[in-house]
């Protein structure tokens, strides 16, 4: 069991935000058919998941609840992206420790900051 079972960013640019995560993570966002402004993480029911999401009562912002997303091995090729996927570093490359791996604070297009996170391998 997760401690988080599902988050959302909202965007007010849906088209815009899918195209910043899918470019910085290198992944695919699947929008669902029948919620057509919402763009869903890749990856199995068990796992965590979660979506990109255009709802009025949603709005982008930088501070409050913070989400840290998988960013793989290492943060290297992941931040490499960042500034062609339109966003901005706000918290450079930081060890936690062995155990725990390596975070980042990035912004997105839309004006959330979300962590980035390389556990330990």
């Amino acid at each position: 069991m997760h401690a988080i079972t599902w988050f959302e960013i909202p965007a007010t640019d849906f088209n815009r935000a899918i195209r910043f995560y899918e470019t910085l993570l290198g992944i695919r966002l699947k929008i669902e058919d029948a919620f057509p402004d919402m763009a869903i993480w890749p990856g199995e029911r068990e796992h965590v998941r979660g979506c990109v999401l255009l709802m009025k009562e949603a709005r982008p912002h930088a501070d409050g609840v913070r989400i840290y997303l998988d960013a793989g091995a290492s943060l290297t090729p992941v931040l490499a992206r960042l500034e062609a996927a339109g966003g901005k570093l706000v918290m450079p490359t930081m060890k936690i420790s062995d155990e725990i791996g390596h975070i980042a604070l990035v912004a997105d297009t839309e004006g959330n900051v979300v962590g980035l996170h390389a556990p330990r391998a």
